[in-house]
């Protein structure tokens, strides 16, 4: 006949003991009160810094780039050319000069590119370009056609958009083809236009 060992009425397992006993042994001394310095940003959360666009001054003029010209998509050269130079100058911003290129994919060489607008927008670059058939009886073969304007301005993000039918290609998902300017002509005119094709330039 076996005996029963009787159990304390307050039994506590040991594995419960084992895992409270070393947390009783660790003691924290706060040796000092914190805080941490105020900082006063004035900043809407996720949005980037705005520039007042309305009030820069923009001289537009031309500047000699060598740039790769892409003729058909495995033949590319280089070549010296005359592109526009935007120069949008905001007192206290700080400016970067780099050249908006876009590229499109074309099933053949009767196609042209050119940009047409550049604006300042809701605190971004929208490039305004036209895609034109210029040659319907131009042989099948698939070419990247491109327009070029050098920028000197505050770093904006950069949107382009396309007036033309959109050509079958990845390439050509990175932009945002439409029917006519008038598609965001309300856009365009609440922001500030920094170039334009047919003026004049300095």
């Amino acid at each position: 006949m076996k005996q029963r060992i009787p159990r304390p009425k307050h039994f506590i397992p040991l594995f419960i003991l084992l895992t409270v006993v070393p947390l009783g042994a660790c003691q924290v001394e706060q040796e000092e009160t914190g805080s941490l310095p105020d900082v006063d940003v004035d900043v809407e959360p996720g949005n980037l810094p705005e520039y007042d666009v309305q009030g820069p001054d923009v001289d537009v003029g031309v500047t000699e780039r060598t740039v790769t010209v892409p003729r058909v998509v495995v033949v590319q050269e280089e070549e010296t050319v005359d592109v526009p130079y935007i120069d949008v100058d905001l007192p206290g911003a700080e400016r970067v000069e780099r050249t908006i290129t876009p590229e499109v994919e074309v099933p053949s060489g009767g196609y042209d590119l050119s940009i047409q607008e550049v604006y300042a927008v809701n605190n971004e670059l929208w490039v305004v370009s036209d895609l034109e058939e210029v040659a319907p009886g131009a042989p099948e073969a698939v070419v990247r056609v491109s327009d070029r304007v050098v920028l000197n301005a505050p770093d904006m993000p950069v949107r382009h958009f396309i007036v033309g039918e959109r050509p079958e290609g990845t390439i050509n998902e990175q932009y945002t083809f439409i029917d006519s300017r008038e598609d965001i002509a309300p856009q365009l005119n609440e922001g500030r236009q920094l170039y334009n094709q047919n003026q004049t330039t300095t």
